[in-house]
């Protein structure tokens, strides 16, 4: 028996392994595999059992908020929402246990938790050897966020299921995980870039090199991309014989000269070339990302960069932002859909509340939000039920207290009875009643045995006690009738008791007050969130994103969304543009790119060929049949691609074709003939994109072999026999 096959006997002790998308390779190669799945489930295991670790420790064990020595409110609120039910002790624990530092475990809990809690899918393919280590980064950080369950779940199955039969390294399913959030979560994810804007800045970190540091600039993807163009073009414009440099280090000497020699570098002035792909419904408002020299980016991003270099106008989403009448409208038609209050139903509820409350709302003044009527009607609940507790009973009720009525039980009982229901509710008894219960029993047994005086009659009853020995410094209506035989140690120790009693329905009053608080805040913001999203689905902008392809977007867009579209498609190089506006007409099903075009050609294309139709395109109703279509490019006879042929297969590559390479080929990869020229042509069919590393392998790796087919997937075999597939990446 083999290594390879000892190893993975082994590995299915342990339960399901799934084959390696590539199949086992031979050897140690294979042992290599064997190993990688079985840290795959360990770890999936390991995360398992931090997760129920934590179970053991809840943050109900620590200190409250606000006591002494309890965390901070800032540190609270900094933790990840996973551990907000875990003790802040549960992290110093791991560190003593695994000898880490606390900040890895602190990473270590958040990652397990949110594994176990937030991506069940993810952890049984990781347990299962469909995933590695590698894999969960992207997962974590690109679906995780995602606040809408059944969003989340959506995004992670299709990941998992595209992952399938696919060899997929990090960056690529962190490159697909972008885009599907981007989808189906534009709008927290627009939020989020908003909050990434403001945490920009230029930083500097040690390098692991001693005397060396990284200088480190957060900015936005297109302004990056600028950034780093020009410093490129800089660069190559240093071309004096000698210098030995490589490209990096003079963009390094170039940014330094640049902003610590400004004027005295004698660099001439260079223009960043950025490529900006976007959908048409993207331009039109919607919600599709698009890329900027082929980073993902989300649909707001695409828009904000258009204007900034005036190929949109600052008011292009106008007509996706709806008038404050249509707003107001869609707000009450939202509420109406969703169950939520309107005004008037609030108002009723505030006015039904004050009728039933009209003394505790006098004491308290005018309310100043929905929720103050609730909030002053549960005051008078809870107050008014602790001075029954303590105050002077009645068969019938006091007809001076305004919380009483006839036949209405009094003491702890109505206290228990008053307090849960005006906050959750019929329930099991308090603990309040539990203690009055506990002290009064207490008082009775000490009553019997003489410690207090002299014997009664009969054993003190309870309501008689009361009455009798009613403290006078709580409620003032209320005075001792007698000194009574018990005398001043009892005194003492019922306004002890009293005290409690007050001070535990003080606190419940204070809870109801801020339950009730918080839910008024989500109610209006949930009606306010029903509201804008219906808003916004209403509009243009809701419409083109809702719309299935390209045409159903255009006729949802509105008269002048489409003519700002017109203008920039019929746009021409200069000024902002280092080249005309390009059409991808792509297929609707897979995103494979079929045609690049531009505007005039699209209309020289619906056209036929008579000379009226060709000045007047709009008025052409003849049949087209017979005439040439969109299409790749004609090939080219000599051993370089002409230039549309060369702009089209590097739109449709944009990134080298070796599996699990991610360097880009837009304008500085290499473009090779798959059968060599000339018994090869050079065309779109024969030409590939490569990055210079892996078509200088493509030729010289022994034992490699690279094969084309006809739909354009291109199959890389290893000298081992493994396979893996790869195909340009989708529109």
């Amino acid at each position: 028996m083999s290594v390879v096959e000892h190893m993975i006997e082994d590995m299915a002790d342990g339960g399901t392994v799934r084959e390696p998308t590539a199949g086992w390779a031979p050897g140690a190669l294979g042992a290599v595999q064997a190993a990688d799945r079985e840290i795959a489930r360990q770890t999936a295991l390991r995360a398992r059992a931090v997760a129920a670790f934590a179970a053991t420790r809840p943050a109900s064990a620590d200190r409250p908020a606000g006591e002494p020595g309890a965390m901070s409110a800032d540190r609270r609120a900094a933790r990840p929402a996973v551990l907000a039910d875990v003790s802040e002790w549960t992290a110093p624990e791991l560190v003593v246990a695994l000898e880490i530092s606390e900040q890895a475990a602190e990473t270590l809990l958040e990652r397990s938790l949110t594994l176990v809690n937030r991506l069940p899918r993810t952890l049984a393919a990781l347990e299962s050897g469909a995933l590695h280590p590698g894999h969960l980064y992207p997962m974590l950080e690109r679906v995780a966020p995602i606040a809408d369950d059944a969003k989340r779940a959506e995004v992670e199955a299709k990941l998992l299921d595209w992952m399938a039969g696919r060899v997929t390294t990090p960056p690529q399913l962190t490159d697909k995980a972008r885009r599907l959030g981007l989808l189906v979560d534009a709008r927290d994810t627009a939020r989020r870039l908003a909050e990434a804007v403001r945490r920009r800045g230029v930083f500097a970190r040690p390098d692991q090199q001693d005397g060396m540091a990284q200088a480190i600039a957060l900015l936005t993807a297109p302004e990056a991309a600028a950034l780093i163009d020009a410093l490129g073009r800089y660069a190559d414009a240093l071309d004096e014989p000698g210098d030995t440099r490589t490209r990096g280090q003079k963009m390094a000497d170039c940014l330094l000269d640049l902003v610590l020699r400004p004027g005295e570098n004698g660099l001439a002035p260079v223009r960043a070339h950025l490529t900006v792909v976007a959908a048409i419904s993207t331009l039109l408002g919607g919600d599709a990302p698009g890329e900027v020299d082929g980073q993902v980016v989300p649909a707001e991003t695409v828009r904000a960069l258009a204007r900034a270099l005036g190929l949109l106008p600052d008011t292009d989403h106008a007509d996706a932002i709806p008038s404050d009448d249509e707003a107001a409208a869609a707000d009450g038609v939202a509420a109406d859909q969703h169950g939520g209050a309107s005004e008037h139903e609030a108002a009723a509820e505030d006015e039904a509340a004050a009728d039933e409350h009209g003394s505790a709302a006098e004491d308290e003044g005018a309310a100043e939000d929905e929720g103050a009527a609730e909030d002053e009607g549960a005051e008078g609940e809870i107050v008014q039920a602790a001075a029954d507790a303590v105050g002077e009973p009645g068969e019938d009720g006091d007809p001076t207290d305004p919380g009483s009525a006839p036949g209405q039980p009094r003491g702890p009982s109505r206290l228990r009875g008053r307090v849960d229901d005006a906050l959750l509710g019929p329930c099991e008894p308090s603990a309040v009643e539990r203690a009055l219960e506990e002290w009064w029993r207490e008082v009775e047994q000490r009553a019997r045995d003489e410690q207090w005086g002299a014997r009664p009659a009969r054993p003190p009853d309870r309501r008689s006690v009361i009455r009798e020995y009613a403290p006078t410094h709580h409620a003032g209506r209320y005075a001792p009738r007698s000194a009574g035989p018990i005398g001043s140690t009892v005194r003492s120790t019922r306004a002890a008791a009293d005290d409690a009693v007050l001070a535990a329905g003080q606190a419940q009053l204070d809870f109801a007050r801020a339950v009730r608080r918080a839910a008024v805040a989500v109610g209006r913001a949930e009606r306010a969130d029903a509201a804008d999203e219906e808003a916004w689905r209403s509009s243009p902008a809701g419409r083109v994103s809702a719309a299935t392809d390209t045409v159903a977007a255009l006729a949802a867009a509105g008269a002048e969304q489409r003519a700002v579209l017109a203008r920039l498609l019929d746009s021409t190089a200069g000024g902002s543009l280092a080249d005309r506006p390009r059409i991808a007409v792509v297929d609707a099903l897979d995103g494979a790119l079929l045609s690049l075009t531009d505007s005039a050609e699209l209309r020289r294309t619906a056209t036929c060929a008579r000379p009226a139709c060709r000045s007047r395109p709009r008025g052409c109703a003849h049949d087209l049949d017979g005439r040439p279509g969109l299409g790749p490019p004609p090939a080219t006879a000599g051993y370089r691609p002409g230039a549309a042929l060369d702009r089209f297969v590097r739109a449709r590559d944009r990134r080298c074709r070796q599996p699990g390479c991610r360097r880009p080929v837009l304008r500085g990869g290499e473009l090779d003939h798959n059968h060599p020229w000339p018994g090869g042509p050079t065309s779109a069919g024969n030409l590939v994109g490569y990055c210079t590393r892996h078509h200088r392998g493509k030729h010289q790796a022994p034992g490699w072999r690279h094969e084309l087919g006809a739909d354009g997937t291109l199959t890389v075999t290893t000298p081992s026999g493994l396979r893996a597939d790869s195909t340009p990446p989708p529109f």
